[in-house]
């Protein structure tokens, strides 16, 4: 699949496709033959899956270093950046508006995405998924693609490779024999990943939703809120605090006694069908813990969840650029387009050099992760600054509208209240 992305590429950027006049049949040849080739992908991995996992858990291998600092990503990673923005492009973005008004996702729409393989990309090719390199910068613009369509279904078409992604990283050899199967099969199950706790000032490393060990079980109590796919989830992968230990992970299935779960639609993210967890003495076996407790494992799924908020951050606050600017240069008044004015003129370039900075501290954070580079500070940055720039993006775009900022017949309204929830969401994706 690698080699075949990169021949279409190199073909694609032939000069004498120019000269011969074939530029536009060639890019529509390797845009086919790229999708076809991820369903492709997707469906080999989903028929490799029911082979017997080994002993052992499998891991996606890390990337070799180019021995330069360079953010450039790759002719691959463009290729499926631009093969996801077509998705977002032809099934995200006309689904949005009807998906805001009634807090789901449409089924049809999270179909396709999955065709697309994307919970099986985070899976090890060992294990039926699609990439054998572990890429967390791959992941950014992934998301960063969807959310240019829009972040509340990105969000809902995201959160199961959150639970396929923990488990190829943290899962031991029985754990991703029993789960990841069915993410790579034909029929992927609804999951969600689900850390926020409903309660001012949350701090995702002082939960209040607690395990207690009890024999070869540990029982769970507590609640967790804005979950996505929370109705529809099979599968949560909940963050509790284990008595005397401190967080980690469970992997706790919807029909397990003592879970219940009701709708909590909110400002933003109204796509992603969030909703609260209610976890009444849940008992699981104490195989269901991810990654033996480990402190770090817990420290790893925060931050990486935090990176995806900011990779969904920039493609929200990208796609309001993106509309705002032939807006301005279109639409008149005093005889000439408002462009001409130099407080539109200013405002909009500065929401294009405050998206340069995102952009950048973003990537640099998923290229550290990914490299196996301390990254904790660098994610720290991405989170602050999208959380802060990316909603002031979001309000500049609809005051740039005027009185269409404030209506439902232009999108940037809704990217707007999306952009608010980037600051106080944990969980529910990962990178």
């Amino acid at each position: 699949m690698q080699f075949g992305l990169l021949a279409l590429n190199k073909l694609a950027g032939n000069g004498a496709l120019d000269r011969l006049g074939l530029r536009k049949q060639v890019e529509r040849v390797v845009g086919t033959a790229t999708r076809s080739g991820f369903a492709a992908a997707a469906a080999a991995g989903r028929t490799f899956s029911a082979a017997k996992s080994p002993g052992g858990p499998v891991r996606q291998e890390k990337p070799a270093e180019g021995g330069l600092f360079d953010l450039t990503p790759s002719d691959e990673q463009r290729m499926i950046a631009e093969t996801v923005g077509e998705l977002a492009a032809e099934v995200l973005r006309p689904a949005a508006a009807e998906a805001d008004t009634v807090t789901a996702a449409p089924r049809e729409v999270l179909t396709k995405v999955a065709e697309l393989g994307v919970s099986a990309f985070g899976v090890p090719e060992a294990l039926g998924g699609i990439s054998a390199e572990r890429s967390a910068v791959t992941g950014v613009l992934v998301a960063e693609a969807m959310a240019h369509g829009d972040m509340g279904l990105a969000v809902a078409a995201l959160a199961p490779s959150a639970v396929s992604t923990a488990l190829a990283l943290w899962g031991d050899g029985d754990q991703q024999a029993t789960y990841l199967p069915a993410f790579v099969g034909d029929n992927s199950p609804a999951a969600a990943l689900a850390v926020a706790e409903p309660r001012p000032l949350f701090d995702p490393f002082s939960l209040q939703t607690k395990a207690y060990r009890r024999g070869g079980e540990f029982v769970l109590s507590g609640e967790k809120s804005f979950v996505p796919l929370a109705a529809s989830a099979e599968l949560f992968l909940i963050a509790a605090d284990i008595e005397g230990r401190g967080p980690a992970l469970f992997l706790v299935e919807s029909s397990a006694s003592g879970l219940s779960v009701r709708p909590e639609p909110g400002m933003g993210i109204r796509a992603a069908g969030a909703g609260r967890v209610r976890l009444d003495k849940v008992s699981v076996p104490a195989a269901a813990l991810l990654g033996s407790a480990a402190s770090e494992v817990y420290a790893d799924c925060v931050r990486l969840s935090r990176l995806g908020w900011s990779a969904l951050a920039l493609g929200t606050a990208r796609a309001v650029l993106d509309y705002v600017v032939p807006y301005v240069n279109e639409r008149e008044a005093f005889g000439e387009p408002i462009s001409n004015r130099q407080g539109v003129a200013f405002k909009v370039a500065d929401i294009g050099i405050e998206l340069e900075g995102l952009k950048l501290v973003t990537y640099r954070a998923a290229a550290r992760a990914e490299q196996g580079l301390p990254y904790a500070r660098e994610v720290a940055l991405a989170r602050k600054l999208c959380s802060d720039k990316a909603m002031a993006i979001g309000s500049d775009g609809v005051q740039l509208l005027g009185g269409h900022g404030f209506v439902k017949e232009h999108p940037v309204e809704r990217w707007y209240r999306d952009l608010r929830a980037v600051s106080v969401m944990e969980g529910g994706v990962l990178v």
